[in-house]
């Protein structure tokens, strides 16, 4: 386990809605003194596109491109997996991560998981095609994530069973598993009270 820097920055990555507001309940009720900032994704929800935005790995590129100062990156379901590859990209930034309600990059149709892309791509058209094929796995790559992780899961999620949450606390070096009675897929905005609470005690961690 490698030392524990105090984050400067919390990130807040939305799922692939591209809700901004998302994180709002639960990051306006954080103790924690840091600078906060929430991202959207360029052509997801109400952030218009870029020309620039191909794919994940550009959005793993808008991340990786503010993280100047130590940074906790805070995130749900698709934001997980852009969370999880940034700190891939640059460890050394990372103090901290959250992931609540994510693949994390993980095969899900062998943990249990309910395939949501049909009914997305039906309920929300304008979002780019290409985020409903990336299914990278990055089982074999969790391992190198030395940083503490907090792993918010709710009981009630069928995108994300707590099958997944389990699974990630058993890949990754330094993670422990909450899980949330009645959450669901938004468990971070239905719940946010508890998950700030949790965030909270999680960036203290290591002081």
């Amino acid at each position: 386990m490698t030392s524990i820097n105090k984050p400067s920055r919390l990130f807040f990555l939305p799922g692939a809605i591209g809700r901004m507001d998302y994180w709002l309940p639960a990051a306006q009720r954080l103790r924690y003194p840091a600078e906060q900032r929430h991202f959207g994704w360029p052509g997801f929800g109400p952030t218009p596109p870029e020309p620039g935005v191909q794919g994940i790995d550009d959005l793993v590129a808008k991340v990786s491109s503010e993280l100047e100062l130590p940074s906790a990156l805070i995130a749900q379901s698709m934001g997980g997996v852009v969370a999880i590859r940034a700190a891939l990209r640059q460890p050394g930034q990372i103090t901290h991560l959250v992931l609540t309600a994510t693949s994390g990059g993980l095969d899900m149709a062998a943990l249990g998981a309910e395939d949501w892309r049909d009914q997305v791509r039906a309920n929300f058209p304008t979002l780019p095609d290409w985020f409903l094929e990336e299914r990278e796995d990055l089982t074999a790559r969790l391992p190198e994530l030395q940083m503490p992780v907090l792993l918010l899961w709710g009981d009630a999620d069928p995108i994300s069973p707590v099958s997944v949450g389990e699974k990630l606390a058993q890949c990754l070096p330094d993670a422990r598993l909450h899980v949330l009675a009645g959450g669901g897929h938004d468990l971070a905005f239905t719940h946010a009270e508890q998950v700030a609470a949790l965030i909270d005690r999680h960036l203290q961690q290591g002081q």
